[in-house]
């Protein structure tokens, strides 16, 4: 990629350069996940975690018009403070606000295609976009999805975000030849469950098999990336039933206020906490945190 839209930390390229293990981070959740302060606290956190877990934290963002890869503390927190005034960037957005030399919080799809520019392999987020209830009409599917078709990065999540249709976007993820890796389970966790109803495609026990299969499938040249599936800890998993229950009175209140697109994600997990008291933020951090210490330990192996 031309070096004038790609603006790489000096110490993440130094670790690149090495061959030290770096884990690429999402900017979004920053931005629109969770409120000021939690949210750059929750960021500096993974950070910290994946640094004490022995690799490299690389938190992506696009800003004045360029990706940069490993953001600077002042500039986590103007993505904290700043909130929903940073526009959210998936694929689509990125030369716009780049052209146009603006700021963006990368979703998971523009997080995995900076990653790739960057020479990253390995990427640690919550839970992945993925087909939207009711699709069959609206046909909203997210775009995370076809860039795990095609780019080459592994995401590390807690499974698809639960206010999704978790069985189409399994179907789709098949359709497209993106496996779907169950860390220690055979069921796909949902988000704030470890429990879902479906499987994942393959369960590995070890962190060193997760990333010998990455390593054959790039080394075989097989094009896309992979969903490696981590449940929250059982601690902080949320009731199954309680939850769905709460996830379809939201869904139910988005449809009537007409919400679509992008903006449907995020008006349902802010509703879900709502309706949680604040309790599914807490997964929600506590998941992350999971999350950031097996990419690290994934990348170490990978090296």
């Amino acid at each position: 990629m031309n070096s004038k839209y790609l603006d790489i930390n000096s110490n993440i390229k130094k670790a690149l350069a090495e061959k030290r293990p770096v884990v690429a981070l999402e900017s979004t959740i920053i931005s629109h996940g969770m409120p000021f302060p939690q949210n750059v606290e929750t960021a500096l956190k993974v950070e910290e975690i994946v640094r004490a877990t022995g690799a490299i934290p690389a938190t992506i963002a696009i800003i004045n018009g360029k990706f940069k890869v490993g953001l600077a503390k002042d500039e986590i927190e103007y993505l904290g403070r700043s909130g929903k005034k940073i526009i959210k960037a998936s694929r689509r957005d990125i030369p716009y606000l780049i052209s146009k030399k603006e700021d963006g919080a990368t979703t998971v799809a523009s997080t995995m295609i900076a990653a790739q520019m960057a020479g990253i392999k390995i990427f640690a987020t919550g839970g992945i976009g993925g087909v939207h209830r009711g699709a069959e009409q609206s046909f909203d599917i997210s775009a995370d999805l076809q860039e795990l078709a095609h780019t080459n990065v592994a995401v590390v999540c807690a499974g698809v975000k639960s206010v999704l249709d978790l069985g189409l976007t399994l179907e789709y993820l098949e359709t497209y030849g993106v496996p779907v890796l169950g860390y220690k389970t055979k069921e796909l966790p949902a988000f704030y469950t470890q429990k879902s109803g479906f499987e994942v495609d393959y369960q590995f026990n070890t962190v060193k098999q997760i990333a010998k299969f990455l390593k054959v499938k790039w080394e075989m040249n097989l094009k896309g990336g992979v969903v490696i599936a981590n449940p929250i800890p059982t601690e902080f998993q949320l009731d199954y039933n309680s939850i769905n229950e709460i996830i379809h009175s939201a869904i139910l209140e988005s449809e009537d206020n007409g919400i679509k697109g992008k903006e449907t994600t995020p008006f349902l997990l802010d509703k879900v906490k709502e309706l949680t008291y604040g309790k599914s933020l807490e997964a929600n951090v506590q998941l992350v945190f999971n999350n950031a210490k097996l990419a690290a330990q994934i990348a170490a192996h990978l090296i």
